[in-house]
């Protein structure tokens, strides 16, 4: 059984870094090729955690001999490890720290987890050192009034 889930992660590993769309002249947009990895990467693990239990709807500890929570987190963690080395290897680059949490938000809350970091980073909620600081905005001086 692990032989078969370490060679469909081996497979799906190769597929996604071999692969690479025609270049006309165009640099790739980076928002596409990190959507387009976070969705790859989620397939995959998704396609492990089904492995993992025969293809079988219904989960069954004692055929995959762990739990069906167990299964999630595990696959979940291997998306959240796998999807930033994945990314890097296909822009050619080290990513942003705003990259990699989005594709390990992504992991973790499979819809909506890349939008909600974008927007945590956005609303200077979440920042990074590679990131310029966000402008401060001018300091009002508050005056006490005097009671009449």
């Amino acid at each position: 059984m692990n032989r078969k889930v370490a060679f469909a992660l081996a497979a799906a590993t190769a597929v996604a870094l071999c692969c690479s769309p025609a270049n006309a002249g165009a640099r790739k947009q980076t928002k596409e090729v990190l959507t387009g990895t976070e969705i790859g990467v989620g397939l995959a693990s998704t396609a492990a955690l089904f492995a993992w239990n025969d293809w079988n709807w219904k989960w069954d500890s004692g055929r995959a001999g762990i739990t069906a929570a167990g299964a999630i987190v595990v696959t979940t963690v291997g998306c959240a490890a796998l999807s930033p080395f994945v990314a890097s290897a296909v822009l050619k680059r080290p990513l942003k720290y705003r990259e990699a949490h989005m594709l390990i938000a992504g992991c973790v809350i499979p819809i909506v987890g890349s939008w909600l970091v974008e927007q945590a980073y956005d609303h200077h909620i979440l920042w990074a050192p590679d990131e310029e600081p966000a402008p401060v905005a001018a300091k009002k001086t508050w005056k006490k009034h005097a009671r009449k």
